[in-house]
């Protein structure tokens, strides 16, 4: 199901990628018990398979049949010299043979494929061979020897080709193709070409001035952009080196054991491996010997337990890691062969596919509409002055191509220029500022996609909670010890369980002892807990998860657990003879330990909980007494009251015993038939007739900070889902404490631990998703997605390409086009949003890596993470914390803030001075402000002012609202109030200033000169012009402090000093302002004495009145609107699709994009806000307009 639903992908290479994770996600399937016990370690696999597993192999043509893969076919082959040797042995690889008598590569291939015993045995057995060591012609004992590069020829070398990096030509190139880059360089082209062969060099020497200038602003725009993206690719790139360069494994070769770099190994070679030094393993292979070897197999397959491996489970995947013993591994698969390989081939060869972020989308579409408007202006403006100035005035022909030049400047004054400037320097700041959030952003633009972000899919372990197995709750001599809320905070809830058990008066101080001493004695070599980074820092989990957390109980309860490992006799290193382990097995589920005491031996055991109390007989009393353990005891107390309590809030339960021996046993292998152990099999007489002593509840516990941050998803109109490899009930329990899971999740809106009370679909295994989700074919049907995911909030035991099918699924659903569907989704309580969803997916493994590079936005674990995930996101958590999740969605709103914030101020010049442009024209077929000083408002005054307006930092109120749509335009109502205002304003100060009653006002003589003259050009420049320009500058400065506000908010200057620099950018521009305008001359169109005192305090009260300006504009528009857009403390806006979350939830009936989101829990969030707000005064709209649909309260 899982291939076919990749089938139904949209290109070729999302239908390979998703089929070999299919393949790598398939749990290897074991044997029988009753087959592998005829099986020995498949580094020895005899020739006589068992029929039965003959007979499930899967129909494929056998080994032998393959071209030239027969012996006779090898024998026929006659070497000849080194060209023709590589030639025809790279011909056989082609065709799947191996050479001399070793596997084919496609032999092998299969093999590591299916991961079956049973297969193994049957291809030995097809091709005559006794053990793989022997067909690929290995001593165990000594290792390959001096055919290494013959094996590296015929099966592919342990190394990926680099992904070529992105030269800075090629990051400058994809700069250039920006939109208004593109406009800009045809205005820069078209403006030399006018100053070279239309006004000539000689009649205007500094026309060149203005496309020099363009050309600067692209260049600098592009080259910013390019230097960033090729700065941040080679430092991942060089960090990516660092960890290959120290990835070195112990290799058996020639006899002696050495150290190799991962890429030297081959397949044939012995790797040595442990859970101490030599964790990571580099290749597929099998398993030839080893004692008590699991491996944390979850980057691969995402289950959280490790797998043991053993003759009945030998084959090891690369990427895994282990947990605890040792061993030797046999390579069989390497680089693009082995499991992760493929998967990372398919992942770095994929098509993405992706488009631009809804930031971007949006200003496309902008600078396309400007540009037209632009064009448009710009061609009325011609017309008008060529009839006005030839036909009507009767002036030369020749002043047409003044008016051209007027023409392209007026264009050129409609294209925000600084607008590209701006989104980049946005961009950089705010990943700059996010890495020290603990956010490496690898792409620029994922900052704002995040901003936009609907649906949040997490992962559960590492992210949500702490990655860090931890006792919670316990019983010991039958004293209960419950898990407390974190939540709750009490002097009892900050005390850990090892503190109250040692606090509690009840519990003998010996039992403590007698218990440490078990947990001490019973758990292995690997498993430690130390501190690497001072007694102060929290302590560092070493080995086994589980064993870490009861040692680290041992220290709470101040046992010192490594000095009892180290001097027990019979657990030291010097006296391990003397005692008898018996290693944890999945079959029995128990761990035991024996040791000689004063009087014979103790057993000492631990295990799941509902294994070991059926095998206890007695128990210890709470005065430290032994006592006969009832059945009516065991099962009410014990297991309904503690280890059904416990499971239910997500632990899992260890129980703690002993047995005591008068003697030492004849044989510690002695079994008895009448107790079973998990797999059937006869348990051993050691563990049998057992005292329990306590059982312990663990659980790895969520981040503290992870409620909270859970919480401001949900209110700023973020959901929220969960995926996770962990059973329901453990899912849904975590789910619930953490917030994802709330009161409106469960029938008759009561919590309960129970995944029954859970309302429809609220909580699924991927099984049943995956069922539902695709039809008999096993092809993706979007419909039935649909009918799931406006309810589903945790997805339980789901496999990565489970979680890819869910971004893919989310992104493309058009549900709320469904008007039917989405009235009857509102009487559940559920709002479908109006737009299309922008999807956020955190992954740490593998197999992670598609479903991170179909989300809108990829997180990678920085510190669980794989490479090969950590290379398809676009965000790396550094560490591995949910809650940065949610700064990235706070500095990806500010950038968009930031952006619409530069917008306000730019298009607010823009409308001004095409404005006064066009009265110039009309008056005096010139412009008041000329071309060269608008170049000087675009240049200097707006990149600038994108400088101090892009590095505003970001307000907790940004999440106080729902994400913007990406249906919505980029400018909003008050966005139009404030440019339309500020630009009225502006316009009327300049045309006032402009004729003869301006000149009074200036203590100036009124000039309607033109700037451009006669050929060569105005020498002098008023006074009258000069105080023009300064003063429509002043406006633009003043307004840039009102621009920092988006929404209406009175108070402008609120959190000015929180930014440093803005302030400086500010009052730089001011100082560049004054020198400009009096000492800049000619070059910038002014006096050559500058302007006097008193034009200087007209200009600059002008501007001022900005200030005061703003207030009447929002005066204005509460009072013309009514109320429809209102803004709270916060700065939230309440106008149009935005109303969605407050008292009445309104749609717009003709609203169509691309996708839909449930917004169950966030709706509800806003709406408590919202009447929050209205009990202060701030009352919301509580009316709809006629074009929306009221509907009912969420």
């Amino acid at each position: 199901g899982q291939v076919a639903a990749a089938e139904s992908r949209a290109t070729p290479a999302q239908q390979r990628t998703n089929a070999l994770i299919s393949s790598a996600a398939r749990a290897p399937s074991c044997p029988t018990h009753q087959q592998a016990a005829q099986a020995n370690c498949p580094g020895t696999v005899p020739t006589t398979a068992p029929q039965q597993a003959a007979q499930k192999l899967p129909a494929r043509r056998p080994p032998q049949q393959r071209p030239n893969s027969s012996p006779g076919a090898r024998a026929q082959t006659v070497p000849m010299e080194e060209e023709t040797e590589k030639g025809r042995m790279a011909e056989e690889i082609e065709m799947g043979a191996g050479p001399a008598n070793w596997p084919s590569p496609r032999d092998l291939d299969d093999l590591m494929g299916d991961r079956e015993v049973a297969n193994l045995q049957q291809l030995l057995k097809a091709n005559n061979q006794t053990s793989m060591q022997q067909w690929l012609q290995v001593d165990p004992s000594q290792g390959l020897s001096n055919d290494v590069e013959k094996r590296r020829t015929i099966y592919g070398k342990n190394a990926f080709d680099a992904k070529p990096p992105t030269s800075f030509f090629e990051f400058w190139w994809d700069a250039m193709h920006d939109g208004a880059i593109i406009v800009l360089s045809v205005m820069a082209v078209v403006t030399i070409c006018v100053w070279l062969f239309v006004e000539k060099p000689k009649c205007v020497p500094n026309g060149y001035l203005e496309p020099v200038a363009l050309v600067f602003s692209i260049s600098v725009i592009t080259l910013t952009t390019a230097g960033i993206d090729f700065s941040k690719e080679r430092m991942f790139a060089a960090l990516s080196d660092q960890l290959d360069a120290s990835n070195k494994k112990f290799v058996l070769r020639n006899g002696v054991t050495m150290e190799l770099p991962d890429a030297e190994i081959v397949v044939g070679d012995i790797v040595t491996f442990n859970a101490h030094n030599a964790a990571s393993v580099p290749a597929d292979g099998v398993l030839v010997s080893g004692s008590g070897v699991k491996m944390d197999e979850a980057a691969l397959n995402g289950e959280p337990e490790p797998a043991e491996k053993n003759d009945e489970k030998p084959f090891i995947l690369s990427g895994t890691v282990c947990t605890s013993g040792s061993g030797k591994l046999l390579v069989l698969a390497v680089g693009t062969h082995s499991v992760s390989g493929k998967i990372k081939a398919a992942v770095y060869g994929e098509a993405e596919e992706e488009g631009g972020s809804p930031l971007f989308d949006k200003l496309d579409k902008m600078s396309l509409k400007i540009g037209k408007a632009g064009m448009f202006i710009a061609t009325v403006v011609f017309l008008t002055m060529t009839i006005m100035g030839v036909f009507v005035k009767g002036g030369p022909a020749r002043e047409i191509v003044h008016y051209i030049v007027q023409a392209i400047t007026i264009l050129a004054v409609a294209v925000p220029e600084g607008l590209p400037l701006a989104v980049t320097l946005s961009l950089a700041f705010s990943s700059s500022k996010m890495s020290l959030d603990n956010n490496l952003v690898k792409t620029l633009k994922a900052c704002e996609t995040m901003g936009s972000a609907t649906t949040i899919c997490s992962d559960k372990t590492g992210t949500l909670t702490a990655n860090r197995m931890t006792v919670r709750g316990a019983v010991v001599c039958g004293v209960v010890k419950p898990a407390l809320d974190p939540r709750i905070d009490t002097a009892e809830s900050r005390k850990s369980v090892g503190q109250r058990l040692r606090d509690d008066k009840n519990i003998p101080n010996e039992a403590i002892e007698e218990l440490g001493r078990l947990i001490s004695v019973n758990t292995m070599d690997e498993s430690a807990v130390v501190f690497e980074n001072g007694a102060n820092a929290p302590p560092t989990f070493k080995g086994n998860p589980t064993e870490c957390a009861l040692l680290e109980l041992c220290r709470t309860l101040n046992i010192d657990w490594r000095g009892i490992r180290d001097s027990a006799t019979g657990r030291s290193d010097a006296t391990r003879s003397q005692g008898h382990p018996f290693m944890f097995s999945s079959a029995r589920k128990l761990m035991s330990w024996a040791v000689p005491r004063d009087r014979g031996y103790r057993v000492y055991v631990k295990g799941a909980a509902e294994i070991v109390l059926q095998r206890c007989a007695w128990e210890v009393s709470s005065t430290n007494r032994v006592q006969k353990l009832k059945d009516e005891r065991r099962e009410q107390f014990y297991v309904n009251n503690v280890v059904k309590s416990f499971a239910a809030d997500a632990m899992r339960t260890i129980a703690l015993a002993y047995k005591d021996f008068d003697r030492l046993p004849q044989d510690w292998a002695a079994t008895t038939d009448q107790v079973k152990n998990a797999d059937g099999t006869d348990a051993f007489v050691a563990e049998t007739e057992l005292v329990l002593m306590g059982i312990v509840g663990i659980e790895d516990p969520l981040r503290d900070e992870v409620p909270p941050a859970i919480n401001r998803c949900y209110g700023a109109g973020i959901d929220v889902r969960m995926c996770t490899g962990d059973n329901l009930a453990t899912a849904v329990a975590i789910a619930s404490r953490c917030g994802i899971l709330r009161q409106e999740h469960y029938k008759g809106g009561k919590m309960s631990p129970h995944v029954s009370d859970l309302k429809k679909d609220r909580a699924m295994t991927g099984k049943e998703f995956r069922k539902r989700v695709h039809n008999d074919d096993g092809v993706f049907v979007q419909a039935a997605f649909d009918e799931i995911w406006p309810r589903l909030r945790v997805m339980a035991r789901c496999d990565p390409d489970d979680k890819h099918t869910l971004a893919h699924g989310l992104n493309k659903s058009l549900l709320f086009q469904d008007t039917e569907t989405c009235a009857k989704l509102k009487e559940e309580g559920i709002t479908i949003f109006p737009d299309r969803q922008v999807v956020a997916m955190t992954g740490d493994g593998t197999n992670d890596a598609p479903a991170l590079k179909r989300a809108d936005v990829g997180f990678a674990m920085g510190i669980s993470g794989t490479q090969i995930a950590k290379d398809a996101a676009d965000i790396i958590l550094l560490d591995d914390n949910f809650a940065s999740i949610v700064t990235a969605a706070k500095w990806g709103r500010n950038v968009y803030d930031s952006v619409c914030k530069f917008l306000q101020f730019q298009l607010t010049v823009n409308i001004a001075a095409i404005s006064v442009a066009v009265v110039g024209a009309f008056r005096y077929q010139e412009s008041p402000i000329a071309a060269v000083q608008m170049l000087w408002i675009n240049l200097i005054m707006d990149s600038l002012a994108s400088l101090a307006l892009a590095t505003e930092p970001p307000d907790d109120s940004l999440l106080d609202r729902p994400p913007v749509n990406r249906s919505d335009s980029i400018i909003s109502e008050q966005m139009w109030y404030n440019m339309v205002g500020h630009a009225a304003y502006q316009v009327v100060v300049m045309m006032l200033l402009y004729f003869d009653l301006g000149a009074d006002l200036l203590g100036t003589q009124p000039n309607g000169t033109p700037h451009h003259g006669k050929c060569g050009g105005v020498t002098v420049y008023s006074k009258h012009h000069s105080a023009l320009f300064n003063c429509f500058v002043m406006m633009t400065l003043f307004n840039e402090i009102n621009c920092r506000k988006l929404r209406g908010e009175w108070n402008v200057f609120r959190g000015l000093f929180k930014n440093p620099y803005f302030g400086s950018i500010w009052v730089l521009t001011m100082i560049i302002q004054v020198i400009g305008v009096q000492y800049g001359g000619a070059a910038i169109a002014v006096h050559k004495d500058g302007i006097t005192s008193r034009q200087w305090l007209v200009c600059v009260l002008f501007g001022a009145g900005e200030l005061v300006w703003q207030q009447v504009i929002n005066v204005v528009h509460h009072l013309t609107k009514g109320g429809d857009e209102h803004v709270t403390e916060k700065g939230y806006r309440d106008a149009g699709i935005l109303k969605i979350g407050s008292g009445r939830v309104a749609l717009p009936e003709t609203v169509r994009s691309a996708s839909s989101r449930s917004n169950e829990s966030s709706q509800r969030d806003l709406s408590l806000r919202r009447r929050a707000s209205s009990k202060k005064g701030l009352s919301a709209r509580e009316s709809s307009t006629p074009r929306m649909v009221a509907s009912e309260k969420v």
